[in-house]
């Protein structure tokens, strides 16, 4: 007669001095409506070779069987937070419960780039969507309201997407657009930056978005917006130096703002806000090159900043940790050189898209917890350069 145990169905034949050691080390990340589940095998397999693993959920069991770490459960509630145990099996029956894993809350983690310039010079309004934790090519989201590029200038909540500023060939723009990420479809007017925003760059709080509009090299005026909230940007503070091209991302309530060119020249400064307080930005350290037009990227943790432009483009890409004050280390490098790409993330992962000059559709992608050089990810819709880019997950970040 069998019987049940946690993980499923005990044997007839079941003998616990003959099962396996309970797997170790079992951690968890989130994904949209699932997670990815991480162990290790135990050394002591009982008296017959391990034949696979059985995680389950708390709350909810749900379970998910695999032969080896890591294993996907899917069906999971996005907003509610699990924790998980895992079982290996062998002919004798199971283990016991290895785990629990820490607490991870599954949730859309999808990434946007939107607008840039194409290999013709015409500026371009569509918005790609990637889903951040699996590697694929993009998908079209939707439009912008206006066609525009020179705009690093994207920040997020956990829901909606914004992005600001922008150059049309022609002008400057003060345009704030935003889109719900969960839902595709064109872009609805958001405000306006309280000057034009060529060049601009932004991060945020899942509440509140830091802009620097960036237009003029002889002006640092940082803005601010609600994101929950439409209507037009109000003046934050000063950014700690005056720049172009510069970098932005933000991670557990602290915006950095990198490099640009600033008085003819490129820079290496990291500029810090805390985003919940309005007031003057305060020097963080240097980048390990002086350029322009990187992209960022954060973890809870960590911040990197990738690409940019010297006298050429570059495949650099640097690190920080975000809440130490300190200069950047080197992280890897770009599988292609390239400057002004866009940067999304997840809580573990930095996906960097397209880039000029030489404009490409590349994404790659890291582990950001992870040193090293940068895997191919997909292709972008339209290749393109000098884009703006929001991740929904990121908005939990800052």
């Amino acid at each position: 007669m069998s019987k049940r145990f946690q993980g499923g169905i005990l044997g007839v034949g079941f003998n616990p001095l003959q099962a396996p050691n309970a797997p170790t080390n079992v951690t968890a990340s989130g994904g949209n409506t699932s997670a990815s589940v991480s162990f290790t095998a135990p050394s002591n397999v009982g008296g017959s070779a391990i034949t696979g693993y059985t995680v389950q959920s708390n709350p909810g069991g749900i379970g998910a069987t695999g032969s080896a770490s890591p294993i996907s459960v899917t069906g999971l509630t996005n907003g509610t937070a699990y924790t998980f145990q895992v079982w290996a099996l062998n002919t004798y029956g199971p283990s016991p419960a290895g785990g629990p894993s820490g607490s991870v809350t599954p949730s859309l983690q999808r990434g946007l780039f939107a607008g840039g310039v194409n290999s013709g010079g015409s500026p371009v309004n569509t918005i790609d969507y990637i889903d951040i934790t699996t590697t694929g090519n993009a998908t079209n989201f939707g439009n912008l309201t206006v066609a525009r590029y020179n705009f690093s200038g994207g920040c997020a909540s956990s829901s909606r997407g914004v992005f600001t500023g922008g150059y049309d060939n022609v002008n400057s723009l003060n345009t704030i657009d935003y889109v719900t990420i969960a839902t595709t479809g064109n872009a609805t007017t958001f405000g306006q930056l309280t000057y034009g925003g060529r060049n601009s760059a932004a991060c945020s709080s899942d509440t509140r978005g830091v802009i620097y509009p960036c237009d003029s090299s002889s002006s640092s005026v940082l803005n601010y917006i609600t994101i929950a909230s439409t209507g037009n940007a109000v003046v934050f503070g000063d950014l700690s130096y005056t720049a172009n091209a510069v970098a932005s991302t933000a991670a557990t309530g602290r915006g950095l703002f990198a490099g640009g060119l600033s008085g003819g020249s490129n820079t290496t400064q990291i500029a810090y806000v805390t985003i919940a307080t309005t007031g003057n930005a305060i020097a963080f350290g240097s980048l390990t090159l002086a350029r322009r037009g990187m992209a960022a990227a954060s973890s809870p943790t960590r911040s990197v900043f990738a690409g940019g432009y010297t006298s050429v483009s570059v495949n650099n890409m640097d690190y920080v940790t975000t809440a130490t004050t300190g200069n950047a280390v080197s992280f890897g490098a770009l599988s292609v050189a390239r400057n002004s790409p866009g940067g999304v993330s997840s809580p573990t992962r930095a996906v960097f898209g397209g880039g000029s000059l030489s404009t490409t559709d590349v994404m790659d992608f890291v582990t950001i917890a992870t040193t090293g050089n940068a895997a191919n990810f997909g292709s972008l819709t339209v290749a393109r350069g000098n884009l703006a880019s929001v991740s929904s997950s990121h908005g939990g970040l800052a």
